[in-house]
């Protein structure tokens, strides 16, 4: 087996184990490669051993890819910063858009969803550590947001997610998870009926499956180191 191959079976062992641990189905946990520098032949490596959702950070890098494997199957994330003059590539190619932070951007893709498409797939992105090197709002402004971005027709509010700073201390990880839960809880709670929490990374992927993540995110976990 190739490594990608051999990667993606640990990593669903990682996965199934702490699923275990933490009184989890694992089949509510799902698995997103975040494929930023690696090629279409890692991904099309990668889909042929069963994984199928792919996230990637820049739109040029990731319609090179798009073209290339021309995959129906393949259900395509956005996880990185939106700049204003790609939400067009965006809605038009990407099935997710995970890393909305002001309503002038979901608008924007918004309007540029083709009418052909279903509704775009979104989660606002929190910055729950409160960094200032990430995008994300604060989870006082997340109410708001939700409720402006429910109005779009051709968005799908589904979830939120984040991505806290970096710490090897597993409490510390999952203090800052269970705040994204707890504002995931918070909306629903006023019926906005959420169903995607996007967090968990190859350092913390136990942390977040603790704090009830529906989606993690893994790179190098499952390509090996990035490429230059």
């Amino acid at each position: 087996m190739n490594d990608i191959g051999e990667n993606l079976q640990i990593t669903r062992e990682r996965i199934q184990a702490a699923a275990q641990k933490y009184d989890r189905i694992v089949d509510s946990i799902g698995l997103m490669a975040a494929s930023k520098t690696f090629s279409a032949d890692d991904i099309k490596i990668a889909a042929s051993a069963g994984l199928l959702e792919f996230g990637e950070n820049y739109a040029q890098e990731a319609m090179q890819k798009i073209k290339a494997l021309a995959d129906p199957k393949l259900i395509w994330h956005f996880i990185g910063p939106i700049q204003s003059n790609k939400t067009r590539l965006i809605a038009e190619n990407f099935n997710w858009v995970h890393s909305i932070d002001r309503f002038k951007t979901a608008r924007r893709l918004n309007d540029a969803r083709p009418d052909s498409s279903p509704p775009l797939n979104a989660c606002i992105q929190i910055n729950i550590s409160d960094e200032k090197s990430k995008s994300g709002i604060t989870s006082q402004q997340l109410l708001d947001l939700a409720i402006q971005i429910s109005t779009l027709p051709n968005i799908r509010l589904r979830g939120l997610m984040a991505m806290p700073a970096v710490s090897k201390d597993t409490n510390k990880q999952r203090q800052s998870f269970k705040l994204v839960t707890e504002c995931f809880q918070s909306l629903n709670k006023k019926n906005f009926k959420l169903d995607t929490l996007s967090m968990g990374t190859s350092n913390d992927l136990e942390a977040a499956i603790a704090e009830g993540s529906t989606m993690i995110r893994l790179g190098t976990a499952i390509f090996g180191p990035r490429h230059a």
